[in-house]
């Protein structure tokens, strides 16, 4: 890596500065930061619209810890307003697409949010939820916008966010911000309850990101990153806009849905380097291309790396074998900003989350917070540089998870006797059958072994006489028809799979479209428990 980052933080220190402002000076200004549609803009130009976009959101009002909630695809608008709310003290919020009304009225209530910038097409959304915003001063709207817009029946303002910068100065000076100031927010898309305002400081981004670039990509100038997973998610966001910009290489952007079409049409027009998804979409891809419908040439990428779930050793062994390339899973939150335990290049064990980065402690402890030996599941808990300050308004929340140094991450872990973690599933996404504990992660890995399995997920049900015993729910691969006797099959598959542990094959299996899941691909079994 040509870019050294520097982990002993100043006191008085603006992240933005060292993500654009540091490569223009050290003499990266003319490599390339962004590639979009037919546009590529350098780090010298980003840094131009970075302090336009500061200056923008400033001269309309908005000040140190003021927060910005960003409603946008992902779009150099997003970087450059990101980066430049961090600029000025100001503290960007990104949240999901897919937000609805309610969704968006919750985020700007709950964050107090100054101002919002919005794609046009995703306007409505917010003329709707910000008649009760009181915080709220400003929207703005990207693009081809009309200009000023007094909406008195409503707060805030209405501007338009590309005009405005067009007109502002390219000279802004960063905040002299604390490094324990906040720098950022993302809520959490969890997979129960109401979303958490997860608050990051200036210092986090730094440990984490700076800790996985040096100890696994360790990439160089030539280096370029293509996330299928989106900015407002902590994995993505890290992905395409932090990993790119502190390293001084070239991101690749796309606002349109991750499908596998667009997927395979982006890698091959950009030849990127090193590409992040999550096991769902590896999975999907996987499907079309060994169906003969998509042509996938990854002749380019050196390095696939997936989190966000589990990936089960089936994906991971049918990747290898269609592609010769590993995909190297690994275990992050939002709570720690990125990826803590990872899988490394050429140290891969297929079913595994990895090993803990260097910078990381883990521990894992029974349900009484006692350590459990090796091969035992228990509760992960983890401790880091960069763990964030705290959940906002969530007080009670903030101290079961908060527990000094360490963080209670609610995952289920086990650890081999070479320090590679397995995980076991949410903590309560666990149930008992017969006395023992049963994985849901397990039983699902086991399914996807069998040809026929697309996607599975597994629960507990009572039986008729009230005892609790796994369910699992079932999405066929393409031409893998239901049949009679099939769920007799995957059962038995199960059996052998599982032995000796008989106690957990699903008693029930039933075939479905589609299953839950969380805008992150992860799995929403509290769903699937309410139908069971």
């Amino acid at each position: 890596m040509d870019v050294t980052i520097d982990f002993d933080i100043p006191e008085t220190f603006n992240m933005a500065t060292v993500l654009v402002d540091r490569h223009v000076a050290e003499g990266r200004g003319d490599r390339t930061a962004i590639h979009y549609g037919d546009e590529s803009i350098t780090y010298r130009g980003l840094q131009r619209r970075v302090n336009r976009s500061g200056n923008v959101l400033r001269d309309h009002g908005i000040g140190i810890e003021d927060r910005v909630i960003l409603l946008m695809a992902d779009r150099p608008q997003f970087v450059e307003a990101y980066v430049g709310t961090m600029k000025i003290g100001a503290v960007p919020v990104p949240v999901n697409t897919m937000s609805t009304v309610e969704d968006m009225a919750y985020y700007i209530n709950d964050s107090g949010a100054a101002a919002v910038i919005v794609d046009p097409e995703l306007e409505p959304r917010i003329t709707q939820a910000r008649v009760e915003a009181r915080h709220l001063k400003r929207v703005f709207v990207v693009g081809d916008a009309a200009g000023d817009d007094p909406l008195p029946s409503v707060r805030g303002t209405r501007h338009a966010f590309d005009a405005a910068v067009a007109e502002a100065s390219d000279a802004l000076e960063a905040e002299p911000t604390h490094r324990d100031a906040p720098s950022y927010w993302l809520y959490s898309s969890g997979t129960t309850g109401q979303p958490k305002g997860t608050v990051h400081l200036h210092r986090d981004m730094v440990s984490c990101t700076g800790t996985w670039l040096t100890h696994v990509s360790k990439p160089t100038a030539t280096d370029i990153n293509y996330s299928a997973s989106k900015l407002p998610f902590s994995y993505g966001l890290v992905n395409g806009l932090y990993q790119p910009l502190l390293a001084g290489i070239a991101t690749v952007l796309s606002p349109e849905p991750s499908g596998p079409q667009i997927v395979a049409a982006t890698i091959q027009r950009y030849r990127p380097t090193t590409f992040f998804s999550v096991p769902t979409l590896y999975n999907l891809l996987l499907r079309q291309v060994e169906a003969g419908d998509l042509d996938l040439d990854l002749s380019s990428v050196r390095l696939c790396i997936s989190a966000g779930e589990a990936l089960p050793a089936a994906i991971y062994e049918r990747w290898l074998k269609t592609f010769g390339i590993e995909i190297l899973d690994g275990i992050g939150s939002t709570e720690f900003g990125y990826i803590y335990i990872q899988n490394l290049p050429g140290r891969a064990r297929p079913g595994s989350s990895g090993q803990v980065l260097p910078g990381y402690r883990a521990k894992v402890l029974d349900e009484d917070e006692q350590p459990v030996p090796d091969g035992e599941a228990g509760e992960l808990y983890m401790q880091s540089e960069s763990f964030a300050a705290s959940y906002w308004r969530k007080r009670d929340r903030s101290r079961e998870t908060f527990r000094g140094p360490w963080l209670k991450t609610g995952d289920r872990y086990w650890r081999d006797a070479d320090g590679y973690y397995y995980y076991a599933g949410r903590g309560d996404d666990m149930f008992k059958t017969s006395g023992q504990w049963v994985s849901p992660v397990e039983v699902e890995g086991v399914l996807l072994l069998h040809e026929a399995v697309a996607e599975a997920a597994v629960v507990g049900s009572t039986d008729a006489d009230g005892l609790m015993k796994p369910k699992a729910y079932v999405v066929l691969r393409s031409g893998s028809g239901e049949v009679p006797g099939l769920a007799a099959v995957l059962q038995e598959h199960c059996k052998q799979c599982l032995a000796p542990d008989y106690y957990k094959y699903p008693r029930w299996i039933e075939f479905v479209g589609e299953i839950p899941k969380t805008a992150t691909g992860k799995i929403q079994r509290y769903k699937l428990r309410v139908e069971a």
